[in-house]
């Protein structure tokens, strides 16, 4: 396309991001103007390939806007590429309209939902990982970045990794407009120290004006030849551009134009054909690569047998991506730790090394996701806390992603407190839709990696370090959202309920009242989320009381789960949990000292009986 028709579009595109923002009474306008020469550039100046009428089309270039603030100039995009009616774009933020203040999966077009700053190139890693080494289709990944969301960690993170991958089919779009939401950005148009920096990380680098769209279109062809690098261009931007009164201008961020000053701005624009449109090109056609895995031995386990759950869960892997050859595996460097290396010993076409940067790993899993992968992500249930804005947003992305967090709770014992998930369970909780899992024994982890998989959305499940003794028999079911009683008969006092490590300290507690010919019911919760409420409504009513004991913090944990299932159920929740400052020693030190051993279990139900 010439550049006076791509000049034409482009002012097209200025007309509709100013109509529909002032329209709405609210937006970004002036960052959707910066960045509307590059995204024409890229759009319809030849480098993008993309079927307007077949979205889902794997060999699809992705185009993720990671300054998601843009939505306007995304929507008016898509509308002068035909995938949208120009009209609709006069419900933007509207209640119910799809074309939502930050792009969501409610509009066909976007790639990830985005506005948490930071985001959007670690998701573009997991789309350009998928596309170089799984899928192996020739698409490209084009990220559109904010200035501003540079000084973001995960940004810098994802830079390393793309590198260390030689993703070459990588391209990110860094608008450097100069000023952020409150004034100047931390290098404003020092486009050299940026240059420089990014450089460092193993990029291509190419400087630009952000408006001169020979330039624009030259540096788009540019990084498609780019050999084992991938490509960062940086452009030169006015926020605000097209517009005099708001070019370059503090104080209108977030602002749309008022109406009584929008024929000011449109004439600023100069005149535009409203019948427009843009043309992107079709993809290739190439179907992605068709994995079959040839099964390997897996262990078994006998009743009895000491096992850690974290183990039980690498040969879960092993049995389970035969079966899901559209399983990948992200580990945080701790893959020898939580038994994903089993993976990357046996099938490592499947395993992603993501090293420490768990906000990028969780990013990354969600391009893997929304390429179609099932990613199952590992590393210390501790460490998830850091990345839990990437986790929190990956729902509103339709994320299918397997969470397993390791070394949960002070039963890890002496590395202490800053290795001890006890937030986990509750972090995981509160996200919408989620399933939260705590298997107890090795027979009970295989089948729950088995349940994860086959469910749709995100899952959560704890292992934990310290072997626990087989209690299940090899293939039985355990279905979400259920529970498994242990104990019980007609004279029970009360009912512990516990999950994981804690199973086996009531268990230990049961066996030490029997000898008092005192009778307790024991039931595994190893579905916190959703919870087995007719179980536990049953045992409340049978028994009076609950006791919760938990390797968790009280708050969001077990004891709150309950509590809350079981509402105005006659009787009363207890919670054992961990309250105290946790510290290093013994396991069994430290499950004691927090008062979640057999023995509190013990003394509390003796409180109960007077």
């Amino acid at each position: 396309m010439r550049q006076t028709q791509l000049q034409n579009l482009a002012a097209l595109i200025r007309s509709l991001i100013l109509t529909s923002t002032t329209k709405a009474g609210s937006g970004h306008p002036t960052s959707a103007l910066s960045a509307t020469d590059l995204m024409t550039g890229l759009l319809f100046g030849g480098a993008f390939r993309f079927d307007v009428k077949r979205p889902d089309h794997p060999n699809n270039d992705r185009l993720i806007f990671s300054k998601g603030h843009a939505s306007p100039l995304l929507y008016a995009l898509w509308a002068v590429a035909g995938g949208i009616k120009k009209t609709e774009l006069t419900t933007y933020r509207r209640f119910g309209s799809r074309l939502e203040g930050h792009p969501t999966m409610t509009f066909t077009y976007t790639e990830a939902a985005t506005g948490s700053l930071g985001q959007g190139l670690p998701i573009g890693v997991g789309m350009a990982l998928n596309a170089k080494y799984v899928d192996t289709l020739p698409y490209t990944t084009y990220v559109l970045l904010g200035d501003a969301e540079m000084a973001e960690g995960s940004q810098w993170e994802a830079l390393q990794l793309t590198s260390y991958y030689k993703l070459n089919n990588l391209v990110g779009i860094l608008d450097v407009n100069r000023l952020g939401q409150r004034g100047q950005t931390m290098l404003g148009y020092n486009l050299d120290t940026y240059r420089q920096r990014i450089a460092a990380f193993g990029w291509q680098t190419i400087v630009i004006d952000g408006h001169d769209l020979a330039a624009i279109v030259a540096a788009y062809q540019k990084a498609a030849h780019s050999t084992g690098k991938p490509t960062m261009i940086i452009a030169r931007t006015i926020k605000g551009k097209g517009v005099p009164f708001l070019e370059n201008k503090n104080g209108w961020h977030g602002k749309a134009v008022p109406p009584e000053q929008l024929a000011a701005a449109l004439e600023a624009i100069g005149p535009v054909d409203a019948t427009l449109t843009g043309e992107i090109k079709k993809p290739l056609d190439r179907k992605p690569k068709t994995r079959t895995l040839k099964p390997t031995a897996v262990a078994s386990y006998a009743l009895n047998e000491s096992v850690p759950t974290r183990k039980a869960y690498g040969q879960a892997l092993l049995r389970l991506l035969p079966k899901f050859p559209n399983v990948v595996v992200l580990d945080a460097e701790v893959s020898n730790s939580t038994f994903a290396e089993t993976v990357k010993e046996r099938y490592p076409d499947h395993f992603f090394e993501m090293h420490i940067a768990e906000q990028n790993m969780v990013g990354a899993a969600l391009g893997f996701s929304r390429r179609g992968k099932i990613p199952f992500v590992s590393t210390f249930a501790a460490f998830f806390t850091r990345a839990f804005d990437q986790i929190r947003m990956s729902p509103y992305s339709d994320a299918n992603i397997k969470f397993v967090g390791s070394h949960a709770g002070v039963s890890i014992g002496e590395d202490g407190a800053s290795q001890m998930g006890l937030e986990d369970i509750a972090m995981f909780r509160t996200l919408n839709g989620s399933t939260v899992l705590y298997p107890a024994d090795a027979n009970s982890t295989l089948a729950l990696v088995d349940a994860a998989a086959r469910s749709r959305g995100i899952v959560y499940l704890r292992t934990t370090r310290k072997a626990t003794p087989v209690i299940y028999k090899k293939n039985e079911p355990f279905p979400i959202g259920g529970s498994k009683v242990l104990k019980q008969s007609t004279k029970d006092v009360a009912t512990v309920v516990a999950a994981g490590i804690t199973l086996f300290e009531a268990l230990k507690a049961a066996e030490a009242l029997a000898k008092e010919k005192i009778s307790i019911r024991i039931i595994d919760l190893y579905s916190i989320k959703p919870l087995d409420v007719a179980a536990l409504k049953r045992a409340a009513k049978a028994t009076g009381t609950i006791i919760t004991v938990e390797d968790h913090f009280p708050e969001g944990g077990i004891g709150e789960a309950v509590a809350a299932a079981l509402g105005s159920t006659p009787g009363r929740v207890v919670s054992l949990a961990v309250r105290k400052m946790p510290k290093s020693g013994k396991p069994e030190q430290l499950l004691e000292y927090e008062g979640i051993s057999a023995k509190a279990i013990l003394k509390e139900v003796k409180k109960i009986i007077g």
